[in-house]
């Protein structure tokens, strides 16, 4: 059996037990997921704004909150 079908076979099995409460969130979640992608509402300075963020991460150009935190320690209440 391959893994996806393995996946399937889980799945199936978990809602057919499971309660009218996860059953309406699994379908919430696959009617938004069949309707579009979130990322094709974003706009292009968003994205890329997005982008340019990823990259930092990517090249180490991040400040902790920790060190922020710090910094901007006067202004906590």
């Amino acid at each position: 059996m391959t893994e996806i079908a393995l996946m399937k076979k889980q799945a199936k099995k978990y809602l057919d037990t499971a309660d009218e409460k996860v059953v309406k969130m699994v379908y919430a979640m696959l009617e938004v997921d069949a309707q579009k992608d979130w990322w094709d509402d974003v706009s292009n300075e968003a994205k890329a704004s997005i982008e340019r963020g990823l990259k930092d991460v990517e090249t180490g150009r991040i400040t902790s909150q920790k060190e922020v935190m710090k910094k901007y320690k006067k202004w906590q209440s």
